[in-house]
């Protein structure tokens, strides 16, 4: 009730859905209309502008920061070199933007649009986009670097890395869900597939028949950056399948299988999520929305704090 009220009154610092119905009324129709260019053009395309606006938001929050150019930017941390894309997308979109509305709209706020037009037209439900959002005047490598999830990482620290930007557990299963569209690179799950653990075999955890399909994929010393779909029963269509992939143990990446088959004393929560979603898409669809908004709002800048870049890439000029 707090919150609702806070968003009706649409005082300064509050996001809203309204918040360019007078400035730029059709924004949306602009961004959907690139978007829907983009994802025609390359289907990959939709959840890659998604896991944009998820590396934004845990990064100085939801700032834009993440398409800042530079060699000490956020696009050079591990978490995203060779995997954050769709730059050039957000470039497209922006300068659509712009055309119709100029130095009206922020970049982080096309991020975060374009992030629900992405599942909308991958086959996924939408949500209302709170909106208004500056652009942040810094990238931040460090923060890339140590404070977003790796698929390396335990189930305990993959926790508190959402904790430390106000997101919960059921947060992490639920986003994690994104996971039903997109690739991921063969370094980042190969130690998956040969001597896991020193055990001279695959991960038990990873269903033979995929581990050895991924095995001829990605064979050691092979080159890692080739990649396989997430979700191998329904590529590029977002569904709740990715639940049910991680139930029968074809989970790609270790930190989303853990969500299903980790230690027992610390994933019931997890599970008792992965198994809900999986028999009620619905009931993901639902909460998948509700995670997005929440996470849309992690530390936005609003008022007169940050600024509306005129280039995604660089801050402007003073």
């Amino acid at each position: 009730m707090l919150l609702m009220g806070l968003l009706c009154l649409g005082g300064k610092g509050q996001l809203r859905a309204d918040y360019y119905a007078s400035s730029c009324p059709n924004l949306s129709k602009v961004v959907w209309r690139e978007v829907f260019k983009a994802i025609q053009n390359e289907m990959r395309m939709g959840a890659s502008l998604l896991r944009l606006h998820f590396h934004d938001c845990f990064v100085n929050g939801c700032d834009g920061s993440i398409l800042l150019d530079g060699s000490d930017s956020e696009k050079f941390a591990p978490p995203n070199l060779n995997s954050a894309r769709g730059f050039e997308v957000i470039d497209t979109i922006k300068a659509a933007v712009e055309n119709e509305c100029n130095g009206i709209v922020s970049c982080a706020d096309i991020v975060a649009i374009s992030a629900r037009d992405s599942v909308l037209l991958s086959g996924g439900r939408p949500w209302t986009v709170l909106l208004g959002r500056r652009d942040g005047l810094v990238s931040n490598q460090t923060g890339a670097a140590n404070g977003l999830p790796s698929p390396f990482d335990s189930l305990g620290v993959i926790i508190s890395k959402f904790a430390a930007v106000g997101l919960s557990t059921t947060d992490v299963v639920t986003l994690s869900g994104a996971h039903t569209i997109g690739r991921a690179r063969c370094a980042l799950f190969n130690n998956r597939l040969f001597n896991f653990s020193g055990t001279g075999a695959a991960d038990p955890t990873l269903d033979s028949s995929l581990a050895s399909q991924l095995q001829s994929l990605c064979p050691l010393n092979g080159d890692g950056n080739v990649t396989t779909p997430l979700d191998q029963s329904s590529i590029d269509f977002f569904d709740n399948h990715y639940f049910n992939n991680l139930i029968n143990n074809k989970g790609v990446l270790s930190s989303d299988q853990i969500l299903f088959s980790g230690d027992a004393a610390t994933t019931t929560s997890t599970i008792t999520l992965v198994q809900s979603y999986g028999s009620n898409s619905g009931l993901f669809f639902s909460q998948f929305g509700s995670s997005m908004v929440k996470m849309g709002n992690i530390s936005p800048l609003t008022g007169n704090v940050g600024e509306v870049r005129k280039n995604c890439r660089v801050v402007n000029s003073s």
